[in-house]
């Protein structure tokens, strides 16, 4: 039996990051008793400066150019999080350290507020939040996200979010306007609507309800809700496909889409250690449906093939899928947000000039 992860955790080990010259492995002396349960482990928050903020992406099967990520690594936890070989980069561990040391960028409307204002500056929806979640549990202190959508806001700058926290609720005040504006859109991430799947899974997002609940507080203030089934786990949670789509739209949701599954680098392991805790029983047919999905791979990145699959198994799941959005009227809204809207923000005013606008 694979061990358990710390409480409130996803990922149950540390595995070094790929770039470090030594690889450690924890061996049992005997001494510490299999049921003696893992500690707290808390969380810890490095500020960094960014130099840029916005990021651009060409790869042919995302649907923006424009993307900006206020933090690095989630305290959601989620067991399946593709994000987490980005932590390699910073000389930590995909596993706990991804979900347990975050960088925030301090600093970062600033930075927004001068790129948007660049004489070249020509407006293309920004993504948010897209590598990890904006509204992550951290946000309620640092604030980086409301302070980025009041820069966004002010520029007539249209943004879409992706979340599966309830924190966005915090941003209606601005999320509502920019809605009903053509400026604002947000897509909800389900995975399942079973609450103790969902709390192994992701371990500090919002319970599968409170996101319900939160599609319908977004309608309720004008803002354009899409649904998104991500990832769509084989076996666990492909069976929920068309059970998720009704709670969506009965919740408000006016589109959906699906991702399948995706294991890069030492997701694939990691994953794979948490099945081996949670879901003995059904691991080896997870794997090898995957392996069914991507020839004989638990992933493959190609473009094309990394969000959905190919053969017999996954044309199925991107046909019922498809089914169900059309029965459920979530294929009602393009998508499409206003860029002719946008104004450049005014630039950032120096400290000194701030300090006399107290007099």
């Amino acid at each position: 039996m694979a061990s358990e992860p710390p409480r409130g955790r996803g990922s149950a080990s540390r595995p070094a990051a790929r770039y470090e010259p030594l690889q450690r492995e924890p061996v049992d002396d005997g001494w510490v008793g299999d049921d003696d349960p893992a500690p707290a482990l808390r969380t810890e928050v490095t500020p960094e400066t960014p130099r840029s903020l916005l990021v651009r992406n060409d790869s042919p099967d995302v649907p923006f150019t424009l993307s900006i990520n206020p933090y690095r690594g989630c305290e959601h936890g989620c067991a399946y999080c593709f994000a987490r070989p980005a932590h390699a980069y910073v000389g930590l561990s995909p596993g706990l350290d991804f979900e347990s040391r975050l960088y925030v960028k301090t600093g970062a409307a600033a930075v927004l507020r001068r790129e948007l204002g660049a004489r070249n500056y020509r407006p293309s929806p920004v993504a948010l939040g897209i590598n990890t979640d904006a509204y992550q549990p951290v946000e309620r202190e640092w604030r980086v996200t409301r302070e980025l959508l009041e820069v966004l806001a002010e520029s007539a700058h249209p943004v879409s979010i992706v979340t599966k926290s309830a924190l966005v609720e915090r941003d209606l005040d601005l999320l509502g306007p920019m809605g009903h504006a053509g400026l604002a859109q947000v897509a909800v991430s389900l995975t399942s609507l079973d609450r103790g799947l969902s709390r192994r899974l992701e371990p500090r997002a919002a319970a599968p309800q409170r996101r319900l609940e939160t599609i319908r507080r977004l309608t309720d203030a004008g803002v354009p809700v899409s649904v998104l089934v991500a990832p769509l786990i084989p076996v666990l949670t492909d069976g929920e496909t068309e059970s998720l789509l009704e709670a969506a739209a009965a919740a408000g949701a006016v589109s959906a889409d699906y991702v399948l599954l995706r294991l890069p680098r030492e997701v694939a392991g990691l994953f794979e250690e948490w099945l081996r805790a949670h879901e003995p029983l059904k691991a080896e047919h997870v794997l090898a449906r995957l392996r069914e999905a991507h020839g004989g791979r638990v992933y493959d990145s190609s473009f094309g093939q990394r969000m959905r699959g190919s053969g017999a198994w996954a044309d199925l799941l991107g046909q019922r899928f498809a089914l169900a959005r059309r029965r459920h009227g979530l294929d009602r809204w393009s998508g499409d947000l206003d860029c002719s809207q946008f104004r450049p923000p005014a630039p950032a005013k120096p400290a000194d000039d701030r300090q006399l606008d107290l007099f």
